[in-house]
């Protein structure tokens, strides 16, 4: 036969029920260590027990488990301050505990508020804290080096690229092109462009060269108007760029990833704006969103700071003299034409119309081909007996990344120091 099951309230009620019959019976006597010892529990536990029955005129519900928490908590957080954090969770409604207190404790600086851990309990009372399906950790390869050498100050490095297309209420496309400081994370730009062409492009960059200066390098992907498939995958702009000094480097294709901060960015833009009437109305929210993201929002790999603080103007200046190639020690140089042409053995030659009114360097590799250089940057080679085909350009690896330059980091510290 199996053990009758029961639980503490039970127990609890059968020996005060016990203990009064024992009194009636005894006149007012009960030997209280033999009931214990019946009940297998302490003298004290049953003083405890029968003292509240006696306390409550023999009512079994004060034998009831009583919530133990203190009536008085010195530490607890006031409604002021509770007020206060949901009130900035709902003005920023995606940022984390973290984020939230470093942005209250900005603007509250005469204010002790709690923990990020405790915030995050004050938002789940409130119901201000959506959960979400957990991601599975990918391992890591400690053995493989990141593409690129890290950058240690504003301006070592910018990022650009555009995020991905979308109509705004009016039926257009709109393509917002973003640049960012890879080591604060400030956003230089964020522009809400109709078509997302080279001109288009350089406008904008020329505009942020004359409010920030100029980057030591400037990192994309191999999309246009910043790459081309042409001969080292240059195209005005990245012409241009390159003969501001100003290095570049292409993350390999399809490897988003190595440029993932930018890409992370991305991911805030979409889930923070909305989609506009027109491009007017939209760049008006861009605006808005980013002096938000540069000087509220804190940034948790900056010690959570705002990108603002961390960011501070190029020294390297813009406008400035475009770089031209030294021609005086190469054995043959041709200029190409407005058309990407040159002429060689009384033929015309494409090379690339990226590089048009610019001089190129051509190295005998044997008695019918040439190599093609402009500057130091290697184009590709010509075979002599099929002139026809043009420059056959140098082919980058798969998963390779490419960094170009016109010059080094010393000879262009020099070149600003004059």
């Amino acid at each position: 036969m199996p053990w009758a099951e029961t639980d503490a309230m039970k127990e609890r009620t059968r020996l005060v029920l016990e203990w009064e019959r024992r009194w009636d019976e005894g006149e007012g006597k009960v030997n209280i260590s033999e009931l214990c010892r019946e009940f297998g529990i302490t003298r004290e536990c049953g003083y405890k027990w029968i003292k509240r029955f006696k306390a409550a005129n023999f009512d079994v519900r004060a034998v009831e488990e009583r919530s133990r928490r203190p009536k008085h908590s010195p530490t607890a957080i006031d409604e002021v301050r509770q007020e206060l954090v949901v009130r900035a969770r709902k003005a920023h409604p995606r940022w984390g505990p973290r984020k939230l207190r470093a942005w209250l404790e900005e603007r509250y600086p005469g204010v002790e508020f709690p923990s990020a851990s405790a915030i995050a309990e004050i938002l789940k009372r409130r119901g201000l804290v959506f959960p979400r399906g957990r991601k599975p950790r990918r391992s890591v390869d400690a053995g493989v080096s990141p593409p690129f050498e890290e950058c240690h100050a504003p301006n070592d490095v910018w990022c650009v690229d555009f995020k991905g297309w979308f109509r705004t209420k009016d039926g257009r496309k709109c393509y917002p092109l973003t640049i960012t400081d890879a080591f604060s994370r400030f956003v230089l730009r964020c522009e809400a462009m109709l078509d997302p062409d080279g001109p288009g492009v350089a406008e904008v960059f020329d505009s942020a060269f004359r409010e920030f200066g100029l980057p030591k390098t400037i990192r994309s992907d191999n999309g246009p108007p910043f790459a081309s498939t042409g001969p080292a995958g240059l195209t005005r702009l990245s012409v241009w760029w390159l003969q501001l000094g100003i290095r570049l480097e292409r993350i390999a294709p399809g490897k988003p990833q190595q440029n993932g901060q930018h890409e992370r960015m991305h991911r805030t833009l979409k889930a923070e704006t909305e989609i506009q009437r027109d491009a007017r109305k939209q760049q008006e929210v861009f605006d808005l969103w980013r002096r938000e993201f540069n000087e509220e929002r804190p940034h948790e790999a900056l010690g959570m700071k705002t990108p603002s603080k961390i960011y501070s103007r190029s020294w390297r200046a813009y406008p400035r003299k475009l770089i031209v190639a030294d021609v005086t020690d190469w054995d043959r140089v041709e200029q190409v034409d407005k058309n990407g042409f040159i002429r060689l053995a009384k033929r015309k030659v494409f090379i690339s119309s990226a590089l048009k009114h610019l001089i190129v360097r051509l190295d005998r590799t044997d008695e019918r081909s040439w190599t093609v250089y402009w500057g130091t940057i290697l184009l590709g080679r010509i075979d002599g007996q099929k002139l026809e085909r043009g420059l056959i350009p140098a082919r980058r690896r798969r998963g390779q990344v490419a960094v170009l330059s016109l010059a080094s980091e010393a000879e262009l510290d020099d070149r600003v120091a004059r």
